[in-house]
């Protein structure tokens, strides 16, 4: 039921994640967290972070690690096929229908009614993720990476990459934990 599930799961990502990577990952969090509960929000968050340090399409690295924490190799393999097979079938469909057709009206105003969608999507879980970073870090801090990192990212223009792995190694480093302090010190 486990494989099923994940099957049903990724297909509806992948079928409906209409956009490219950055419009599925609501999609899978939809599924991931809140249908389905494999993981948490903080768990979903980690593994959104980690898909976006490494190369390659987002919705496959997620759908890959999180089928295999779900069910294995064999969850791994069905998760990622569901993922996929959606996009093959559809790509092969629409381009040879939207090649026919893109010189009509209503091809182009599709693709451009697609954009603010998305947008609204990725704003509604970034709004998420910041009142969640604002419960484990504070208003102060949650607006200080917020701000580093839209300079980081969009003033700068470096790679979010070498952001999360510098954030992760200060995560690391820091000992942010009270209780884990006063284990030590006693």
């Amino acid at each position: 039921m486990k494989l099923w599930n994940l099957f049903l799961a990724f297909f509806r990502v992948g079928i409906l994640g209409y956009g490219g990577g950055p419009s599925s990952i609501p999609l899978v969090h939809k599924e991931v967290v809140e249908k389905y509960k494999w993981m948490n929000d903080d768990e979903f968050s980690d593994v959104l972070a980690l898909g976006n340090a490494l190369p390659g399409p987002i919705a496959t690295k997620m759908a890959g690690y999180i089928g295999f924490r779900v069910s294995g190799l064999m969850g791994m393999i069905v998760a990622v096929f569901a993922t996929i097979i959606p996009s093959i079938i559809l790509m092969i469909l629409l381009l040879t229908v939207l090649h026919a057709y893109k010189d009509k009206p209503w091809v182009k105003g599709m693709s451009k009614a697609v954009v603010p969608v998305v947008g609204v999507m990725l704003a509604v879980l970034t709004w998420d993720f910041i009142k969640k970073s604002k419960k484990g870090l504070g208003w102060l801090w949650s607006i200080v990476l917020i701000a580093g990192s839209f300079i980081w990212l969009q003033v700068l223009d470096l790679h979010p990459a070498i952001l999360i792995g510098i954030l992760l190694a200060a995560a690391l480093l820091s000992k942010s934990d009270p209780k884990e302090k006063k284990v030590k010190s006693s």
